[in-house]
C-alpha cells in the first residue's frame, strides 16, 4: 500500500477500535444481570424462574471476551502501521507533517491578504451620527445632532498585499502538489487484517475466524 492508503486505512483502525471500546465501556453490555423469580414463596407448586436481564446490552454481549481480545489486537494493528508510516516518511525528501502544517498557516494567511486587497475606500454621510453640546440663549448647556461623513480608506499598500497573497497561494499550491505526489508514491510495509471497506460486524468476524485457525 501506499502512503495515502496508509492513512486511510489508520483512521479505519481508530474508527474501529473507538466503536469496541463504546461497547466495552457500557456496564450493561459486561456485567450479566439475573432476576430470579421467587414464585415458590407465594405458591408452593410453582417453580421458581431465573431470567437473564439483558435490557441495554449490546448485540456483542455474548462475545465480550472476543471483543476484548479485538481491541487488543487493533491497538497491536495501530501501532504497526503507526511505526510503518513513520519508516516510510522518513525516507522522504518533504517533511509531510511539518509542510502539511505550514500549508494550512500559508492558505490561511493568503486568504486574509486576498480579503484585504479586495477592500474598497469608501465615503458616507451618517444622518445625525454624531453629537455635540453648546449653550443656549439661557445659558444652559444642551445637545444636539449633527451629521457625520465617515471616510474609509485603506491604510497598507495594495500592491504588496497582492503579491504576499499569489506568492503564498502559489507555494501552498506547490507544496501541495509535492505532498500529494508523496503520499501516492511512497509505499508502506504493511499487510491490511481486513478490508478497508469493511464493516465492523465484518472485521470482528474475520478477526474471529483467524482466531480459531
Amino acid at each position: 500500500m501506499n502512503l495515502k492508503e496508509a492513512f486511510r486505512f489508520q483512521n479505519k483502525l481508530n474508527s474501529l477500535l473507538t466503536e469496541a471500546e463504546n461497547v466495552l465501556e457500557r456496564d450493561s453490555n459486561v456485567m450479566k444481570v439475573e432476576n430470579t423469580y421467587l414464585r415458590k414463596k407465594v405458591m408452593p407448586e410453582a417453580e421458581n424462574e431465573t431470567v437473564v436481564d439483558t435490557m441495554g446490552a449490546s448485540d456483542y454481549v455474548e462475545k465480550i471476551n472476543e471483543l476484548a481480545a479485538f481491541t487488543v489486537f487493533l491497538l497491536k494493528e495501530k501501532e504497526k502501521l503507526s511505526k510503518a508510516i513513520r519508516a516510510a516518511k522518513n525516507g522522504l525528501a518533504i517533511d509531510i507533517d511539518g509542510e502539511t502544517s505550514l500549508n494550512g498557516a500559508r492558505q490561511n494567511a493568503a486568504r486574509i491578504f486576498k480579503h484585504m486587497a479586495d477592500l474598497r475606500s469608501s465615503e458616507a454621510t451618517i444622518s445625525n451620527g454624531g453629537t455635540g453640546y453648546r449653550f443656549n440663549a439661557e445659558g444652559n448647556q444642551v445637545s444636539y445632532k449633527c451629521d457625520v461623513r465617515r471616510v474609509t480608506t485603506i491604510n497598507f499598500d495594495r500592491n504588496d498585499v497582492r503579491r504576499y497573497a499569489k506568492e503564498l497561494g502559489s507555494k501552498a499550491d506547490e507544496v501541495s502538489s509535492e505532498i500529494d505526489k508523496a503520499v501516492v508514491n511512497t509505499g508502506v510495509e504493511y499487510d491490511c487484517p481486513f478490508d478497508v471497506n469493511a464493516s465492523f460486524a465484518d472485521a470482528f468476524e474475520t478477526f474471529c475466524e483467524t482466531e480459531k485457525t
